[in-house]
């Protein structure tokens, strides 16, 4: 009964550090901001797809780099790209409103969520993609308990 137990609360260790690591990107934005960004979600999933992008660039290269050199790249190429799209999305969307009634940023945060959700599903499809293994999954065995390399990658990332 114990180990069952101890699993599940490193399970769920795990997902609270996703959600803690989401809710600490709301906090900033809403520290920077003063607005409540709705369209935080999906800039998280065109992030995703641009990390993607980067790993599928990088492995089809004839380079033969090291999956942890092509992770990194491909985290790198994503956050610099997603980057310029929040301040995109900053400069043409929200600094306008800076002086409007607080309703007309949270109307535009929504409207700017709708494009994104709409114009990647436009531009990719609705097939689900599949992102390459790139951190060996293999698990680990710690006193009855099974780790893999990424529940305890995401913990330390939302401890730090």
């Amino acid at each position: 009964m114990f180990p069952i137990l101890a699993q599940n609360v490193l399970n769920a260790l795990q997902l609270g550090s996703v959600y803690a690591l989401i809710a600490l990107g709301y906090t900033m934005v809403y520290g920077i901001l003063s607005m409540i960004n709705f369209a935080h979600g999906d800039i998280f999933m065109v992030g995703s797809y641009l990390s993607l992008a980067g790993a599928l660039l990088l492995l089809g290269l004839p380079l033969g780099l090291p999956s942890f050199l092509v992770f990194t790249g491909a985290l790198a190429f994503s956050m610099i790209l997603t980057a310029l799209l929040g301040m995109t999305i900053e400069r043409l969307a929200y600094r306008p409103l800076r002086r409007a009634p607080r309703v007309s940023a949270v109307i535009t945060a929504l409207g700017v969520g709708l494009f994104l959700e709409n114009f990647t599903l436009g531009l990719l499809g609705p097939e689900p993609r599949h992102f390459p293994s790139l951190i060996t999954m293999a698990p680990w065995e710690v006193a009855g308990l099974t780790v893999t390399p990424l529940q305890v990658l995401i913990i330390l990332l939302a401890a730090a």
